[in-house]
Protein backbone atom coordinates (compact mmCIF):
# COMPACT_ATOMS: atom_id res chain seq x y z
CA UNK A 1 0.00 0.00 0.00
CA UNK A 2 2.99 2.18 0.75
CA UNK A 3 4.51 1.47 -2.14
CA UNK A 4 1.64 2.39 -3.97
CA UNK A 5 0.33 5.37 -3.05
CA UNK A 6 4.00 6.55 -2.26
CA UNK A 7 3.99 6.09 -6.55
CA UNK A 8 0.84 7.72 -7.03
CA UNK A 9 2.04 11.04 -5.01
CA UNK A 10 5.50 10.85 -7.22
CA UNK A 11 3.44 11.66 -10.30
CA UNK A 12 1.45 13.91 -8.89
CA UNK A 13 3.99 16.65 -9.62
CA UNK A 14 3.56 15.37 -13.41
CA UNK A 15 -0.15 15.50 -13.80
CA UNK A 16 -0.11 18.65 -11.81
CA UNK A 17 1.78 20.34 -14.60
CA UNK A 18 0.04 19.22 -17.34
CA UNK A 19 -1.55 21.98 -19.99
CA UNK A 20 -5.01 22.46 -19.93
CA UNK A 21 -5.52 21.35 -23.97
CA UNK A 22 -3.67 18.06 -23.04
CA UNK A 23 -6.29 17.08 -20.45
CA UNK A 24 -9.24 18.05 -22.33
CA UNK A 25 -7.48 16.07 -25.42
CA UNK A 26 -7.12 13.08 -23.61
CA UNK A 27 -10.86 13.41 -21.77
CA UNK A 28 -12.59 13.92 -25.08
CA UNK A 29 -10.36 10.51 -26.13
CA UNK A 30 -11.65 8.50 -22.64
CA UNK A 31 -15.13 9.50 -23.17
CA UNK A 32 -14.71 7.99 -26.79
CA UNK A 33 -13.12 5.02 -25.65
CA UNK A 34 -16.25 4.32 -23.11
CA UNK A 35 -18.34 4.42 -26.12
CA UNK A 36 -16.10 2.17 -28.11
CA UNK A 37 -16.02 -0.14 -25.12
CA UNK A 38 -19.62 -0.18 -23.96
CA UNK A 39 -20.36 -3.85 -24.87
CA UNK A 40 -17.40 -4.90 -22.60
CA UNK A 41 -18.30 -2.60 -19.70
CA UNK A 42 -21.80 -3.47 -19.83
CA UNK A 43 -20.77 -7.20 -19.82
CA UNK A 44 -18.82 -6.63 -16.53
CA UNK A 45 -21.68 -5.16 -15.09
CA UNK A 46 -23.98 -7.82 -16.00
CA UNK A 47 -21.45 -10.23 -13.79
CA UNK A 48 -22.27 -7.64 -11.05
CA UNK A 49 -25.82 -7.40 -11.38
CA UNK A 50 -26.44 -11.10 -11.25
CA UNK A 51 -24.05 -11.21 -7.82
CA UNK A 52 -25.95 -8.31 -6.50
CA UNK A 53 -29.65 -9.70 -7.25
CA UNK A 54 -28.41 -13.43 -5.63
CA UNK A 55 -27.60 -11.29 -2.68
CA UNK A 56 -31.15 -9.49 -2.43
CA UNK A 57 -29.77 -5.95 -2.91
CA UNK A 58 -33.27 -3.98 -3.04
CA UNK A 59 -34.49 -2.87 -6.36
CA UNK A 60 -33.11 0.80 -5.41
CA UNK A 61 -29.40 -0.51 -5.05
CA UNK A 62 -30.14 -2.38 -8.01
CA UNK A 63 -31.33 0.62 -10.05
CA UNK A 64 -27.98 2.26 -8.84
CA UNK A 65 -25.40 -0.36 -10.07
CA UNK A 66 -27.19 -0.67 -13.77
CA UNK A 67 -25.38 0.18 -16.15
CA UNK A 68 -27.07 0.35 -19.94
CA UNK A 69 -26.40 1.55 -23.16
CA UNK A 70 -27.92 4.90 -22.27
CA UNK A 71 -26.06 5.03 -19.35
CA UNK A 72 -22.43 4.61 -20.56
CA UNK A 73 -23.30 7.43 -23.06
CA UNK A 74 -24.60 9.55 -20.05
CA UNK A 75 -20.73 8.19 -18.87
CA UNK A 76 -19.27 9.65 -22.14
CA UNK A 77 -21.44 12.70 -21.95
CA UNK A 78 -20.57 13.62 -18.46
CA UNK A 79 -16.90 13.38 -19.46
CA UNK A 80 -16.74 15.53 -22.52
CA UNK A 81 -18.53 18.08 -20.47
CA UNK A 82 -15.86 18.01 -17.91
CA UNK A 83 -13.24 18.74 -20.65
CA UNK A 84 -15.08 21.71 -22.28
CA UNK A 85 -15.38 23.63 -18.29
CA UNK A 86 -13.01 26.35 -18.06
CA UNK A 87 -8.94 25.35 -16.70
CA UNK A 88 -9.38 25.03 -12.89
CA UNK A 89 -5.87 25.46 -12.23
CA UNK A 90 -3.70 28.60 -12.72
CA UNK A 91 -6.77 30.78 -12.04
CA UNK A 92 -5.81 34.29 -10.07
CA UNK A 93 -8.11 34.34 -7.78
CA UNK A 94 -6.78 37.66 -6.15
CA UNK A 95 -4.09 39.73 -6.57
CA UNK A 96 -2.37 42.96 -4.83
CA UNK A 97 0.83 44.65 -4.84
CA UNK A 98 1.91 46.19 -1.17
CA UNK A 99 3.00 49.16 0.19
CA UNK A 100 6.73 47.70 -0.22
CA UNK A 101 6.25 46.99 -4.00
CA UNK A 102 5.77 42.91 -3.41
CA UNK A 103 3.03 41.98 -5.96
CA UNK A 104 0.98 39.11 -4.46
CA UNK A 105 -0.93 36.55 -7.11
CA UNK A 106 -3.38 34.09 -5.29
CA UNK A 107 -3.29 31.11 -7.64
CA UNK A 108 -5.61 27.82 -8.16
CA UNK A 109 -3.31 24.75 -7.78
CA UNK A 110 -4.09 21.16 -7.71
CA UNK A 111 -4.79 19.01 -4.35
CA UNK A 112 -2.00 16.41 -5.28
CA UNK A 113 -3.53 12.77 -4.65
CA UNK A 114 -7.36 12.54 -3.86
CA UNK A 115 -8.62 9.14 -2.69
CA UNK A 116 -12.55 8.46 -3.15
CA UNK A 117 -14.55 6.06 -1.50
CA UNK A 118 -17.43 5.13 -2.85
CA UNK A 119 -20.74 2.66 -2.82
CA UNK A 120 -22.75 1.55 -5.54
CA UNK A 121 -22.98 3.56 -8.32
CA UNK A 122 -20.39 2.70 -11.57
CA UNK A 123 -20.60 6.14 -12.96
CA UNK A 124 -19.10 7.70 -10.10
CA UNK A 125 -15.71 5.83 -11.09
CA UNK A 126 -15.44 7.79 -14.36
CA UNK A 127 -17.50 11.16 -13.14
CA UNK A 128 -14.92 11.39 -10.66
CA UNK A 129 -11.66 10.01 -12.43
CA UNK A 130 -12.46 12.58 -14.61
CA UNK A 131 -12.72 15.50 -12.67
CA UNK A 132 -9.71 14.44 -10.95
CA UNK A 133 -7.64 14.66 -14.12
CA UNK A 134 -9.48 17.85 -15.01
CA UNK A 135 -7.96 19.76 -12.29
CA UNK A 136 -4.76 18.32 -11.92
CA UNK A 137 -5.03 15.65 -9.49
CA UNK A 138 -4.16 11.78 -8.70
CA UNK A 139 -7.04 10.04 -8.00
CA UNK A 140 -7.05 6.45 -5.88
CA UNK A 141 -10.56 5.34 -6.09
CA UNK A 142 -12.19 2.65 -3.68
CA UNK A 143 -15.72 2.19 -5.26
CA UNK A 144 -18.13 -0.65 -3.32
CA UNK A 145 -17.85 -4.38 -3.54
CA UNK A 146 -20.73 -4.86 -5.44
CA UNK A 147 -19.62 -2.97 -8.37
CA UNK A 148 -16.08 -4.40 -8.53
CA UNK A 149 -16.18 -5.94 -11.93
CA UNK A 150 -17.78 -2.71 -13.95
CA UNK A 151 -15.38 -0.20 -11.66
CA UNK A 152 -12.74 -2.54 -12.82
CA UNK A 153 -13.36 -2.47 -16.49
CA UNK A 154 -14.30 1.18 -17.02
CA UNK A 155 -10.95 2.28 -15.16
CA UNK A 156 -9.33 0.11 -17.22
CA UNK A 157 -10.42 1.67 -19.90
CA UNK A 158 -9.47 4.94 -18.81
CA UNK A 159 -5.91 3.53 -17.71
CA UNK A 160 -5.55 2.47 -21.54
CA UNK A 161 -6.09 6.36 -22.81
CA UNK A 162 -3.26 7.51 -20.17
CA UNK A 163 -1.21 5.23 -21.60
CA UNK A 164 -1.84 5.87 -25.02
CA UNK A 165 -1.10 9.32 -24.57
CA UNK A 166 2.43 8.35 -22.77
CA UNK A 167 1.31 9.38 -19.68
CA UNK A 168 0.75 7.41 -16.10
CA UNK A 169 -1.79 5.09 -15.87
CA UNK A 170 -1.50 5.38 -11.78
CA UNK A 171 -2.99 8.77 -12.24
CA UNK A 172 -6.64 7.14 -12.20
CA UNK A 173 -5.99 3.92 -9.94
CA UNK A 174 -8.56 1.66 -7.81
CA UNK A 175 -7.63 1.14 -5.06
CA UNK A 176 -5.34 -2.32 -4.88
CA UNK A 177 -6.87 -3.48 -1.41
CA UNK A 178 -10.47 -2.97 -1.58
CA UNK A 179 -10.96 -4.71 1.78
CA UNK A 180 -11.66 -2.77 4.90
CA UNK A 181 -8.22 -3.09 5.74
CA UNK A 182 -7.00 -1.46 3.10
CA UNK A 183 -9.17 1.33 3.30
CA UNK A 184 -8.03 1.81 6.77
CA UNK A 185 -4.78 1.47 5.90
CA UNK A 186 -5.16 4.06 3.20
CA UNK A 187 -7.20 6.57 5.84
CA UNK A 188 -3.80 6.17 7.71
CA UNK A 189 -1.19 7.74 4.55
CA UNK A 190 -1.64 11.21 5.15
CA UNK A 191 2.51 11.27 3.88
CA UNK A 192 1.07 10.66 0.23
CA UNK A 193 -2.64 11.33 0.33
CA UNK A 194 -3.66 15.09 0.34
CA UNK A 195 -7.28 14.37 0.24
CA UNK A 196 -10.14 11.78 1.50
CA UNK A 197 -13.72 11.71 -0.34
CA UNK A 198 -15.77 9.33 1.51
CA UNK A 199 -19.75 9.23 -0.16
CA UNK A 200 -22.02 6.40 0.52
CA UNK A 201 -23.67 5.43 4.14
CA UNK A 202 -23.56 6.47 7.71
CA UNK A 203 -21.42 4.18 8.80
CA UNK A 204 -18.82 4.38 6.10
CA UNK A 205 -18.92 8.38 6.70
CA UNK A 206 -18.46 7.83 10.14
CA UNK A 207 -15.73 5.48 10.33
CA UNK A 208 -13.82 7.50 7.78
CA UNK A 209 -14.17 10.82 9.22
CA UNK A 210 -13.45 9.20 13.11
CA UNK A 211 -10.62 7.13 12.00
CA UNK A 212 -8.83 9.31 9.08
CA UNK A 213 -5.43 11.43 9.33
CA UNK A 214 -6.04 13.24 6.39
CA UNK A 215 -8.41 15.82 6.07
CA UNK A 216 -11.95 14.86 5.25
CA UNK A 217 -14.46 15.99 2.67
CA UNK A 218 -17.53 14.02 3.88
CA UNK A 219 -20.83 13.43 1.36
CA UNK A 220 -23.08 12.37 4.30
CA UNK A 221 -26.74 11.06 3.78
CA UNK A 222 -29.08 13.42 2.45
CA UNK A 223 -32.12 13.59 5.04
CA UNK A 224 -33.86 15.56 3.19
CA UNK A 225 -37.14 17.54 3.67
CA UNK A 226 -39.64 19.60 1.78
CA UNK A 227 -41.85 22.15 4.16
CA UNK A 228 -45.38 23.17 2.92
CA UNK A 229 -46.16 26.33 4.72
CA UNK A 230 -49.91 27.56 4.89
CA UNK A 231 -49.49 30.15 1.73
CA UNK A 232 -48.09 27.53 -1.17
CA UNK A 233 -49.35 27.02 -4.06
CA UNK A 234 -51.16 23.56 -3.30
CA UNK A 235 -50.92 22.09 -7.03
CA UNK A 236 -47.15 23.20 -7.44
CA UNK A 237 -46.54 22.22 -3.79
CA UNK A 238 -48.26 18.31 -4.98
CA UNK A 239 -45.87 18.41 -7.98
CA UNK A 240 -42.76 19.35 -6.48
CA UNK A 241 -43.28 16.56 -3.41
CA UNK A 242 -43.76 13.64 -5.78
CA UNK A 243 -40.90 14.73 -7.95
CA UNK A 244 -38.71 15.18 -5.01
CA UNK A 245 -40.19 11.64 -3.27
CA UNK A 246 -40.80 9.37 -6.45
CA UNK A 247 -38.67 10.60 -9.25
CA UNK A 248 -36.03 8.81 -8.27
CA UNK A 249 -36.06 7.15 -4.47
CA UNK A 250 -32.80 6.04 -4.30
CA UNK A 251 -30.53 9.10 -4.28
CA UNK A 252 -29.37 11.55 -1.55
CA UNK A 253 -31.67 14.31 -2.70
CA UNK A 254 -34.74 12.48 -2.33
CA UNK A 255 -36.97 13.88 -0.13
CA UNK A 256 -37.27 11.86 3.46
CA UNK A 257 -40.01 13.95 5.25
CA UNK A 258 -42.62 16.28 4.34
CA UNK A 259 -43.52 18.86 6.69
CA UNK A 260 -47.18 20.16 5.91
CA UNK A 261 -48.71 23.74 7.95
CA UNK A 262 -51.51 22.72 10.18
CA UNK A 263 -53.36 25.25 8.91
CA UNK A 264 -53.40 23.59 5.33
CA UNK A 265 -53.42 20.01 6.31
CA UNK A 266 -56.60 18.83 6.05
CA UNK A 267 -56.93 19.91 2.84
CA UNK A 268 -53.45 19.03 1.24
CA UNK A 269 -53.20 15.73 2.64
CA UNK A 270 -55.89 14.11 0.81
CA UNK A 271 -55.04 14.70 -2.65
CA UNK A 272 -51.41 14.59 -1.70
CA UNK A 273 -52.46 10.97 -0.30
CA UNK A 274 -54.05 9.75 -3.75
CA UNK A 275 -50.92 10.99 -5.37
CA UNK A 276 -48.28 9.19 -3.35
CA UNK A 277 -50.33 5.96 -3.50
CA UNK A 278 -50.68 5.86 -7.72
CA UNK A 279 -46.89 6.31 -7.15
CA UNK A 280 -46.35 2.92 -4.78
CA UNK A 281 -45.01 5.42 -1.90
CA UNK A 282 -45.56 3.87 1.29
CA UNK A 283 -46.33 6.81 3.69
CA UNK A 284 -46.07 7.39 7.60
CA UNK A 285 -47.33 9.99 9.51
CA UNK A 286 -47.80 11.80 12.88
CA UNK A 287 -51.16 11.64 14.50
CA UNK A 288 -52.24 14.96 13.22
CA UNK A 289 -51.48 13.42 9.76
CA UNK A 290 -53.34 10.11 10.47
CA UNK A 291 -56.28 11.96 11.53
CA UNK A 292 -56.50 13.21 7.52
CA UNK A 293 -55.28 9.91 5.91
CA UNK A 294 -55.30 6.43 6.61
CA UNK A 295 -51.31 5.62 6.88
CA UNK A 296 -48.83 4.23 9.09
CA UNK A 297 -47.36 5.93 12.09
CA UNK A 298 -44.25 7.25 11.79
CA UNK A 299 -41.46 6.72 14.63
CA UNK A 300 -38.78 9.46 15.87
CA UNK A 301 -35.98 6.46 14.42
CA UNK A 302 -38.25 7.34 10.77
CA UNK A 303 -37.57 10.72 11.10
CA UNK A 304 -33.59 9.61 11.49
CA UNK A 305 -33.69 7.41 8.63
CA UNK A 306 -32.43 8.13 4.85
CA UNK A 307 -34.66 5.35 3.57
CA UNK A 308 -33.20 5.38 0.05
CA UNK A 309 -36.61 4.12 -1.03
CA UNK A 310 -40.03 4.78 -2.07
CA UNK A 311 -40.94 5.31 1.49
CA UNK A 312 -41.93 9.20 3.15
CA UNK A 313 -42.33 9.72 6.38
CA UNK A 314 -45.13 13.14 6.85
CA UNK A 315 -45.28 15.64 9.49
CA UNK A 316 -48.17 18.25 10.47
CA UNK A 317 -45.87 21.77 12.06
CA UNK A 318 -47.45 24.28 13.47
CA UNK A 319 -45.56 27.28 11.78
CA UNK A 320 -42.32 27.74 9.99
CA UNK A 321 -40.37 27.96 13.06
CA UNK A 322 -41.38 24.28 14.31
CA UNK A 323 -40.26 23.11 10.56
CA UNK A 324 -36.83 24.89 10.81
CA UNK A 325 -36.26 23.22 14.20
CA UNK A 326 -37.58 19.78 12.84
CA UNK A 327 -34.89 20.27 9.84
CA UNK A 328 -32.00 21.66 12.32
CA UNK A 329 -32.78 18.07 14.43
CA UNK A 330 -33.29 15.60 11.84
CA UNK A 331 -31.42 17.42 8.84
CA UNK A 332 -27.94 16.16 7.39
CA UNK A 333 -27.36 19.70 5.85
CA UNK A 334 -27.98 18.59 2.17
CA UNK A 335 -30.84 19.73 0.48
CA UNK A 336 -34.03 21.11 2.00
CA UNK A 337 -37.07 23.48 0.51
CA UNK A 338 -40.00 25.50 1.24
CA UNK A 339 -43.02 25.82 -0.75
CA UNK A 340 -45.13 29.03 -0.02
CA UNK A 341 -46.28 32.19 -2.10
CA UNK A 342 -44.94 34.30 1.08
CA UNK A 343 -42.02 36.44 0.35
CA UNK A 344 -41.23 36.64 4.25
CA UNK A 345 -41.49 33.33 4.79
CA UNK A 346 -39.20 31.99 1.71
CA UNK A 347 -36.53 34.62 3.01
CA UNK A 348 -36.97 33.59 6.72
CA UNK A 349 -36.65 29.73 5.50
CA UNK A 350 -33.75 30.59 3.34
CA UNK A 351 -32.07 32.65 5.60
CA UNK A 352 -32.33 30.45 8.95
CA UNK A 353 -32.06 26.35 7.20
CA UNK A 354 -28.23 25.28 7.84
CA UNK A 355 -27.71 22.77 5.02
CA UNK A 356 -25.59 23.15 1.98
CA UNK A 357 -28.70 23.66 -0.45
CA UNK A 358 -31.80 25.50 0.52
CA UNK A 359 -34.89 25.67 -2.24
CA UNK A 360 -37.95 27.75 -2.95
CA UNK A 361 -40.99 26.38 -4.68
CA UNK A 362 -38.34 23.60 -6.30
CA UNK A 363 -37.66 20.47 -6.11
CA UNK A 364 -34.31 18.89 -4.06
CA UNK A 365 -33.61 16.56 -6.57
CA UNK A 366 -32.21 19.36 -8.33
CA UNK A 367 -29.08 19.28 -6.11
CA UNK A 368 -26.48 17.68 -8.25
CA UNK A 369 -23.34 19.39 -10.14
CA UNK A 370 -25.27 18.85 -13.73
CA UNK A 371 -28.28 20.33 -13.01
CA UNK A 372 -26.32 23.78 -11.05
CA UNK A 373 -24.02 23.60 -14.55
CA UNK A 374 -21.24 22.76 -12.77
CA UNK A 375 -20.71 19.65 -15.02
CA UNK A 376 -20.31 15.86 -13.20
CA UNK A 377 -19.35 16.45 -9.50
CA UNK A 378 -17.35 14.01 -6.90
CA UNK A 379 -20.02 14.15 -4.75
CA UNK A 380 -22.35 16.30 -3.00
CA UNK A 381 -20.78 17.78 0.34
CA UNK A 382 -22.00 18.25 3.54
CA UNK A 383 -19.30 19.49 5.50
CA UNK A 384 -18.93 23.33 5.65
CA UNK A 385 -15.39 23.18 4.89
CA UNK A 386 -13.89 23.46 2.39
CA UNK A 387 -16.31 22.55 0.26
CA UNK A 388 -20.14 22.57 0.17
CA UNK A 389 -22.99 21.23 -1.75
CA UNK A 390 -21.82 19.76 -5.65
CA UNK A 391 -18.31 19.72 -5.24
CA UNK A 392 -16.92 19.98 -8.48
CA UNK A 393 -13.53 20.88 -10.38
CA UNK A 394 -12.84 24.48 -8.97
CA UNK A 395 -13.70 22.56 -5.24
CA UNK A 396 -10.50 20.34 -6.19
CA UNK A 397 -8.42 22.75 -6.28
CA UNK A 398 -6.40 24.65 -3.62
CA UNK A 399 -4.00 27.75 -3.93
CA UNK A 400 -0.84 28.95 -3.12
CA UNK A 401 0.26 32.44 -2.92
CA UNK A 402 3.28 33.77 -5.58
CA UNK A 403 4.85 36.85 -4.74
CA UNK A 404 6.88 38.59 -6.93
CA UNK A 405 9.46 40.85 -5.76
CA UNK A 406 12.33 43.21 -6.54
CA UNK A 407 15.05 42.92 -4.00
CA UNK A 408 12.77 43.01 -0.80
CA UNK A 409 14.26 42.72 2.72
CA UNK A 410 12.35 42.76 5.70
Amino acid sequence: MQQFLEESKKISQEIATLSGETKTKVLNEMADALIEHCDFIISKNDKDMSEATLNGLSDALLDRLLLTGQRVEAMAQAIREIAALKEPVGRTLEGWVTPNGLNIQKVSVPIGVIGIIYESRPNVTSDTAALCFKSGNVCVLKGGKEAEHSNNAIANVLKHVLAKNKLPEQAISLLPDSSREGVAQLIKQDKYVDLIVPRGGEALIRYISQNSTIPVVKHDKGLCHIFIDKDANHSKAIKIAINAKCQRPGVCNAMETLLVHQDVARYILPPLYEAFTANNTQLKGCELTREYIDIQCATQEDYDTEYLANILNIKVVKDVDEAIAHIAKYGSGHSESIISENYSMVTKFLNEVDAACVYANASTRFTDGGAFGLGAEVGISTNKLHSRGPMGINDLTTFKYKIYGNGQIR
